[in-house]
């Protein structure tokens, strides 16, 4: 037989190598025999059939049990043989790159191992041993292929506690590369297919089911490494492959019975977790083992746990550990209760910040607290709040989930087993007052803004408990004055209203959450001021705040209370800068009202959403007319889309008779305004109709067809009486009505507007005397002043707005503009008149908008006008030009950014903060590299240099020139200020950057003599120096936190600061870098030129140096290595630096002393008297 061939064979095995084996403890083997090892290998399954062999002599109740020793003996074979060439086969299936016939027969050998040790009297013969009975409970794990771990171990996340590390166990205790580890099956060659794939597991289920049927009777009481390898085994294999169906611990089943791995893993828990093997270590051992399965971690070796990609595999595991930690504590209450109090707490413990595992992690707990009773789950609670006041961000966020979990289930009662202390802490009310509300203030904004949505979800959940204790935070039923309710709810207001400004989105979002829930629950009332929050948020600073507003007030929308708040937060935003806010305005729109519009035979009054529509549109015809251009834009926007068909039109001419008439005429007159190829005759039809069924019709209908030709008729009369008879002295105010009335008349009938009409409004603008020639030498004007009108003398306001009025006719027709445009630029450069040049610019820029490559010629003049005398005109040029460069009418070309950052020193404060403004809100968003793509042109051009061969060459006349110069000592406060305003909207990257273009592109070429040392640019150079001196121009990661920067969290401050010291010290070593290579030896060579030419630049270069050098205070030696003079130089700065500081600080101290003085010693001493007194 097998058994008697392989003992046989054991024999020739010499005694001297077989106790060596057992002197190693069976932890390194010599080889055996080749001959001995090749007659075993004969046969592949050799291990296998003698199994099956030994396998009756296992059973105790069989009577031949004990002849298996007797046999050995007959055979002269002793178990210590026998167990020396298993241990063999078993170590090497744990070398490097096994093969699957090592795998397979290592997995054999350890399975017949474990038999014999359930043979009975394996005690009496020593079969036992600690280490080779650990190391076959390792084999399943060593033996099969490291591939798919490797998959794991890619998607596996890393956590907050911990790296990601993984592979094997390793016996050197250095640092060995787990990852190369991984990877050797690979770079052998060895492969699996499928079949080997299923010889593998068949091997490691033989194994499990022997270890189980040994645990049976095999008790670990006394062997506690061994029970903690056999809970490591079977915790490491509840993921090992999904199970089929669902898995049931209510009833027994017998080994054989069960087939997938993990149901024999728990059911090997559930042995190890019997008295057999003690009396409740072993259950504490197998929930801590469970633990980071329930926690979706995968634990390893010398590093911390590392966290598992939520796949349905580790979701399924997870699971299937909750139900198994019931089921025991089911089983064994009275022993478990205190060890799942202990389970829940790390669960609590050691919980990350993710957002899934934190949900999974709450669920877990709500579970495990449901089989808790009312004492221990009270007590749970307590600590609970406890842990929801540590500093630890994660821990706050966590104990919100939980409360949220706990609040779904049903409330407990106050039984006769709980203590009256806690007895508190099993209502919901405690839940919801003490936990979720109390964090609305928390420290960290994530936390605050959870706890918001938190708040918000309670008024959700299915539970009335919770809602009840939402409502009476804001309820009367806390207070018994109704004066008291009103404070209140005006002081609960006033909180979320300091919520939805918070600094931080995600806070801010949460808080409208929280407000929206409160409203539609009729916690707090649906009154204006409230709604106002809601709406006005529409316009906030970041996207997802607004989409969130507008999503709000859509939930609210069955209220007809919140239809006014509605409008006014949505509607705007479909002109907001962000066209993704733009298209979620437009859909709420199209979604609410346009897709509810239908005929008259299909309106229903049962239909909400049809009533809510045309609600919605009597409003924008009554209280909020003033919305009407922003719903004009949306038109706008939907018909090139074609979404108004003439059946929709005639849908709304089936509404214009009766209640809903104004609403219907109203979405025509828009409809009618952006679509021309809509047929109008079926609306004028119908209009016609209904004038003639009124009184007066006749004389109604006329009016409205005749009216805009008979304006602009009885206008141009007017109009021609005054320019040609000015002695009747006409008002100028009359003037002024008939000349805008004559403009808006024109818009809706440019094709009455005749020729003589333009000469005429022209004429207007004719001035009133003859234009100086200009002297010899002196700039002629960009076009001549008109001469074909005789000269009048009307009034300054009559003159602007003439400009409107010609400006007006400009949008119809193309030839006027391209006649006249030249008259609107001889104002801008030559006219006196405050009210004309203003209104000249708006019309410019609006031209602009409507023949856009025409006009931007004429942009340089327009964009002069930010340095005109009068301050109006300088801010409605900033204005009009940021609404241009806003929509991209208008490009960064030429001198328009510098003439730009001009205003940024306007003489007018106002008009200095409005250039901030718009340069930093509105224009660097749509262009961030806007700032440095310019920087160092400021410098050539703000200094007047041309000399370079690159920079400031673009057309400019002379008075142009003048005008935008700050050139001079005089005038290097201003440049410094605009310097110091560009840098601070630097990131370090630009700083970087823009250093070493400096470098190259100016110092560098002072030094190859591409640009002369003479004044102009001594003094363009001596500015450099004094910018690259600048505080501004240091990296912030150089400089510690902003001064006005907030504290972080406590758990997060240790993190911070480590990763600023790393980000210091690699920026660091790559700014030196690039100063060794790129700035020392232009900084040296044109120290040199300086010196030469003894120019005054020379103590600006060593001031720069002397502020560089502060970061290199020991390097300076090394650094200037190349010139030892320079060096010298500035380390002797340096300490002069350093000597005039502390003696500063010691005048400071001095001064401070002086003013110190002591009061006279008899004063002291009456002092004392009247106090004893």
């Amino acid at each position: 037989s097998k058994l008697t061939g392989l003992l046989k064979i054991a024999c020739k095995s010499f005694n001297s190598w077989v106790d060596a084996v057992w002197d190693f403890e069976f932890t390194h083997t010599e080889p055996l025999d080749p001959v001995i090892e090749e007659e075993i290998k004969e046969d592949p399954d050799v291990f296998k059939s003698v199994y099956m062999q030994l396998l009756p002599f296992s059973n105790e109740d069989d009577d031949n049990t004990q002849s298996i020793w007797v046999v050995f003996g007959e055979n002269g074979v002793s178990a210590k043989t026998l167990v020396a060439v298993l241990s063999y086969f078993i170590l090497s299936a744990k070398t490097k790159s096994p093969s699957l016939e090592q795998r397979l027969c290592g997995l054999q050998a350890a399975s017949l191992y474990l038999l014999l040790l359930k043979i009975p009297g394996s005690v009496a013969n020593k079969v036992y041993h600690q280490i080779l009975f650990d190391t076959c409970l390792n084999m399943p794990l060593k033996c099969w292929p490291q591939d798919s771990s490797k998959k794991r171990k890619k998607d596996s996340l890393k956590s907050s506690q911990g790296d990601t590390k993984t592979g094997k166990r390793s016996k050197p205790p250095k640092k060995v590369s787990e990852e190369m580890e991984i990877d050797d099956d690979e770079e052998e060659g060895v492969y699996f297919s499928a079949q080997d794939l299923l010889k593998l597991r068949e091997g490691i289920v033989l194994l499990v089911r022997t270890l189980l049927r040994l645990l049976e009777r095999f008790s670990l009481r006394d062997k506690p490494q061994s029970a903690d390898s056999c809970v490591q085994l079977f915790t490491e294999l509840t993921n090992f492959e999904p199970v089929i169906g669902d898995m049931s611990f209510s009833q027994e089943r017998s080994v054989n019975q069960l087939k997938s791995l993990p149901e024999l893993s728990y059911h090997g828990l559930g042995l190890l977790c019997s008295t057999i093997h003690g009396e409740g270590d072993e259950v504490s051992m197998v929930f801590r083992k469970l633990l980071y399965v329930i926690l979706m971690m995968k634990t390893q070796e010398r590093s911390k746990p590392c966290l598992l990609a939520p796949s349905q595999t580790v979701c399924g595991a997870r699971d299937h550990a909750i139900l198994f930690i019931s089921h025991i504590v089911d089983k064994q209450r009275e022993a478990t209760l205190p060890l799942l109090r202990i389970l829940v707490q790390h669960i609590c413990h050691q919980m990350v910040e993710k957002s899934e595992y934190r949900a999974s992690g709450a669920q877990t707990v709500g579970k495990l607290m449901a089989k808790m009773p009312c004492q221990d789950y009270a007590a749970i609670i307590k600590w609970l709040y406890s842990y929801s006041r540590n500093n630890k961000v994660a821990f706050r966020m966590f104990a919100l989930d939980v409360a949220m979990v706990l609040l779904e289930q049903s409330e407990r009662d106050v039984d006769d087993t709980v203590d009256p202390e806690l007895a508190v802490f099993l209502p919901h009310r405690f839940l919801v007052h003490n936990i979720v509300y109390n964090h609305r203030n928390d420290v960290s904004p994530t936390v605050r803004g959870h706890a918001l949505h938190c708040l918000a979800q309670c008024l959700e959940l299915d539970s009335q408990n919770a809602t009840k204790c939402v409502h009476e935070l804001f309820s009367n039923t806390i207070s018994l004055l109704m004066f008291l309710y009103l404070l209140l709810d005006e002081e609960a207001m006033t909180l979320f209203k300091k919520h939805v400004s918070d600094p931080k989105t995600n806070a801010r979002k949460s808080a409208l959450e929280t407000v929206m829930s409160l409203l539609k629950h009729g916690v707090i009332s649906c009154s204006a001021e409230n709604l106002s929050i809601l709406s006005d948020r529409c316009r906030d600073p970041a996207v997802s705040v607004k989409k969130k507003a507008m999503q709000c007030l859509i939930d609210l929308l069955a209220n007809r209370e919140v239809q006014e708040a509605w409008l006014r937060g949505v509607l705007p935003a479909v002109m907001d800068s962000e066209s993704s806010v733009q298209e979620k305005a437009l859909e709420c729109l199209d979604h609410v009202v346009i897709a509810h519009i239908k005929s008259q035979g299909k309106y229903q009054d049962s239909d909400a959403s049809q009533k809510l529509a045309w609600e919605l549109l009597g409003l924008l015809c009554e209280k909020c007319q003033d919305l009407n251009r922003y719903f004009s834009k949306a038109f706008s926007v939907w018909a090139p889309q074609q979404k108004f068909t003439p059946a929709f039109v005639n849908g709304l001419l089936s509404h214009t008779e009766g209640e809903r008439a104004a609403a219907a005429w109203l979405l025509l007159a828009k409809i009618a305004s952006c679509s021309p190829k809509l047929n109008y005759g079926t609306i004028l039809d119908t209009w016609e109709n209904i004038i003639r069924s009124q009184n007066r019709a006749k004389e109604v209908f006329l009016f409205f067809v005749l009216v805009n030709v008979q304006i602009v008729t009885l206008n141009c009369a007017f109009l021609n009486g005054s320019v040609l008879f000015p002695f009747f002295n006409l008002s100028s105010i009359s003037q002024v009505k008939h000349l805008y009335t004559l403009g808006a008349a024109s818009l809706h009938c440019p094709s009455k507007v005749e020729k003589r009409i333009f000469l005429l409004v022209q004429s207007v603008l004719t001035p009133s005397e003859q234009q100086p020639v200009p002297a010899e030498g002196e700039d002629l004007p960009a076009s001549q002043p008109l001469s074909q009108f005789k000269p009048n003398s009307m009034p300054t306001v009559v003159r602007a707005h003439a400009v409107i009025t010609l400006g007006k006719l400009c949008l119809q027709h193309e030839e006027l503009m391209l006649k006249y445009l030249p008259v609107f630029a001889r104002e801008l450069e030559v006219g006196t008149e405050l009210a004309v040049r203003s209104n000249v610019v708006v019309v410019m820029c609006d031209l602009c908008v409507r023949y856009t490559n025409t006009v931007t010629r004429y942009i340089s003049n327009i964009s002069a006008c930010l340095r005109d005398k009068d301050p109006i005109v300088r801010e409605q040029t900033l204005i009009m030009l940021t609404n241009l460069l806003q929509e991209e009418y208008v490009k960064w070309k030429g001198a328009l950014f510098f003439r730009f950052a001009i205003a940024l020193v306007d003489p007018d404060p106002t008009i200095a903060d409005l250039c901030e403004y718009c340069l930093v809100d509105l224009l660097l968003k749509k262009s961030p590299l806007m700032f440095s793509q310019h920087f160092i042109e400021c410098i050539f051009h703000f200094n007047s240099y041309e000399k370079h061969k690159k920079y400031n060459k673009f057309p400019q006349t002379e008075s142009e020139k003048s005008k935008f110069s700050l050139k001079g000592p005089q005038n290097k406060g201003k440049r410094f200020r605009i310097y110091r305003f560009l840098l601070k909207n630097f990131t370090d990257e630009k700083r970087f950057n823009i250093t070493t273009k400096i470098c190259q592109d100016i110092l560098a070429s002072f030094v190859d003599s591409e640009l002369p040392l003479d004044s102009e640019g001594s003094e363009m150079l001596a500015d450099i120096f004094d910018i690259l001196s600048l505080k501004e121009m240091k990296l912030t990661a150089m400089s510690g936190p902003a001064a006005g920067e907030e504290p972080q969290e406590d758990e997060m401050a240790m993190a911070k600061a480590v990763l600023q010291v790393a980000q210091k010290k690699l920026v660091s070593q790559v700014q030196k870098r690039n100063f060794v290579e790129n700035v020392i030896p232009i900084i040296i060579s044109l120290k040199k030129t300086l010196e030469e030419q003894h120019s005054p630049v020379l103590k600006h270069l060593m001031a720069y140096l002397q502020v560089t050098m502060q970061d290199y205070r020991s390097q300076v030696k090394e650094l200037f290595a190349a010139d030892e003079q320079l060096a010298a130089e500035v380390e002797y700065n340096l300490k002069q630096f350093e000597k005039e500081k502390q003696q500063q600080e010691q005048q400071q101290m001095e001064n401070q002393l002086a003013n110190f003085t002591l009061s006279p010693r008899r004063n002291v001493s009456q002092t004392y008297t009247c106090i004893e007194k």
